[in-house]
């Protein structure tokens, strides 16, 4: 196994990672000022009832945005508390479960009749999961999730015509990636979408293939959106670096006094972690960008398996031929 493929096969090894990453020298790309608001702009924003979601609703709330909390828990306590936190009283939660594709159709649904347009759609869900579980659609849970739930998700509010692009500002799409999507080796193209069992000990290392996936799926999708170089739409992605969430609550009971301690000390809260989702969010030095990536708050290139335009490609019909195998229409 090479040094490049055990960075992140295993928590601890992803744990030391993100700790070393965050000493390390970075050029900032720059600070929100105060004529970076969000007032008029309606936000919906994935896996926000704790963590890294949680902080960044709060965050965009207090800049004035209206802001959609799409869940599986947490409903009504968790937008009561943005709402304290914020002073907004434009907060408003629907629930989805993401392992679940009629669950977000009938998302799409309520955020079309109930909203109409939306302006911004974050991307934050994500778990890892101590082994792996099949979904109602007979598909691995933390697939689903980290990715092909995002896959289902932007391209049905594209279809329904859900974004707002009547405003001089460009829609933007924006997905919480990983450092962790450099890891893998390549893709596993003949396996793709198969159910594959795996313990605790295999998770981190599915993660960061997951976030792979997901990093070439925004990269295939900005080309797709914006064509000829006559950018439509902004597809940013970035990293938040390691974040002091709940992430890990399936790791085993033992280990998890040990992780609290780690992750309090070492990893970044959530709202400090916050900080590059909110920027692109609301700066406007990234305004009229068709593609961005982050990590922390210094610009990098994502790995070259997730730019090629061969893997983006393949990425997406494969990505339809498995939504249509499973009886799910896009």
């Amino acid at each position: 196994m090479s040094k490049k493929q055990k960075k992140y096969d295993n928590p601890f090894a992803a744990t030391y990672k993100g700790i070393s990453d965050l000493f390390k020298k970075q050029e900032r790309v720059g600070v929100l000022s105060l004529d970076d608001r969000l007032d008029g702009k309606r936000i919906l924003i994935t896996g926000s009832s704790s963590g890294l979601g949680l902080a960044t609703a709060t965050q965009l709330a207090k800049l004035g945005a209206e802001v959609i909390m799409a869940v599986r828990s947490g409903i009504p306590e968790k937008g009561e508390e943005v709402k304290k936190k914020s002073g907004s009283e434009k907060i408003h939660m629907l629930h989805v479960d993401l392992s679940d594709f009629d669950s977000i159709k009938e998302l799409i649904d309520e955020v079309k009749t109930t909203f109409g347009k939306i302006d911004i759609l974050i991307c934050n869900a994500a778990i890892v999961s101590k082994k792996a579980r099949k979904t109602k659609h007979g598909l691995e849970e933390m697939f689903s999730v980290n990715y092909l739930a995002k896959f289902v998700l932007v391209n049905l509010l594209l279809k329904e015509d859900c974004f707002n692009k009547e405003d001089d500002d460009l829609p933007r799409i924006i997905f919480v990636s990983s450092e962790s999507h450099r890891n893998p080796d390549g893709f596993e193209w003949d396996t793709f979408g198969e159910f594959k069992d795996y313990g605790m000990g295999k998770s981190v290392e599915r993660y960061g293939y997951y976030k792979l996936l997901m990093t070439t799926f925004a990269q295939e999708l900005s080309r797709r959106l914006n064509p000829n170089q006559q950018p439509k739409y902004s597809v940013f992605a970035l990293c938040p670096g390691p974040v002091n969430s709940n992430i890990a609550r399936e790791a085993p009971a033992i280990f998890q006094p040990l992780l609290k301690i780690v992750f309090g000390i070492f990893f970044r809260s959530p709202e400090k972690a916050s900080e590059p989702v909110v920027y692109l969010t609301a700066s406007k030095d990234v305004e009229g960008k068709a593609t961005d990536y982050l990590f922390l708050m210094s610009r990098k290139d994502v790995d070259e398996k997730a730019i090629s335009v061969e893997n983006g490609t393949k990425l997406w019909h494969m990505s339809e031929d498995l939504l249509q195998k499973t009886g799910i229409e896009l």
